[in-house]
């Protein structure tokens, strides 16, 4: 598989995760551990598929322990954090300071062998967090609204996030199919984390169910699979600075459900993210 071949099968997951906080809102009033558990349990299948399909499934013995524990903690915390956020603020806002995980793969990037930083991520990456700063420093918001804990859950989000990606390159000979086992441990760890610290509360409507099921087979199924085929075989540079255009397709598609409230703040929050998308992205391309 070709580098560029590998780096467009990985932006197909910033496509889907571009419909993780619509589901995140439709799944309501599901609680976040419950909804880790669920979500994740479809997931896992998705990948028990992906290696059937494949033909990857002998692979999976010769992974060492430590990498399945990495793998699933990864998912596990960034997942947890990222559902309570938007639970405790606005989704729209929290889902975009949620993603500065893109800038911050960026410059966690540069500390890789054979990677190197330019002057366009850098600038990039500070006009995708000024506008995430935006949200937070809203006059009123955080304060009066009571959603400064789902800002900051959200920003400790994005940097479990783009650690998990990083450091993934270190664990680059574990097939893509143990992401299976990611998906079903982490499952199997918020099941009795939900029991004990969580009242369960399952949705009452269809779409909540259906929310459930596109978060397993989508945001948290299949996008982790063309995700880690990306991340340890393609630009990860590439990938971290054109996720960029998942925080706009996000708001819009919250925006188009009704989820969110267009104002002013998320607009220009929006604009600056994506904004700092497009100037790290033709760094990306430029000749080093």
């Amino acid at each position: 598989m070709t580098r560029a071949r590998a780096t467009a099968i990985g932006f197909v997951a910033v496509l889907l995760w571009a419909l993780l906080a619509l589901f995140t809102v439709g799944s309501a009033p599901t609680p976040p551990l419950l909804l880790n558990t669920l979500s994740f349990g479809i997931g896992g299948l998705v990948g028990v598929v992906w290696a059937l399909v494949t033909g990857s499934g002998r692979a999976l013995r010769a992974v060492p322990l430590p990498v399945y524990l990495y793998g699933t903690l990864g998912l596990f915390a960034y997942h947890l954090l990222y559902f309570s956020a938007l639970r405790l603020a606005p989704p729209a806002k929290a889902g975009l300071i949620a993603y500065l995980w893109p800038l911050l793969i960026v410059l966690f990037s540069g500390l890789l062998p054979s990677e190197k930083l330019r002057a366009g991520h850098i600038l990039g990456a500070l006009c995708g967090f000024a506008g995430a700063a935006m949200i937070i420093a809203g006059r009123g918001d955080a304060g009066a609204g009571g959603h400064l804990a789902g800002y900051l859950l959200a920003l400790v989000a994005a940097l479990t996030w783009a650690s998990y990606s990083v450091l993934s390159r270190l664990v680059g000979t574990a097939p893509t199919a143990s992401v299976a086992l990611f998906c079903l441990g982490t499952s199997a760890l918020s099941l009795p984390l939900h029991l004990i610290f969580e009242e369960t509360v399952l949705p009452d409507t269809v779409i909540g169910w259906a929310s459930i099921a596109g978060l397993g087979l989508g945001p948290v199924g299949l996008a982790f699979y063309v995700w880690d085929i990306g991340c340890k075989r393609g630009d990860i540079q590439l990938l971290g600075t054109s996720s960029y255009a998942a925080p706009l397709l996000s708001t819009l598609a919250l925006v188009a459900a009704g989820a969110a409230t267009p104002d002013l703040t998320l607009l220009w929050a929006a604009l600056l993210v994506t904004g700092g998308a497009l100037i790290a992205a033709r760094a990306s391309f430029s000749v080093g």
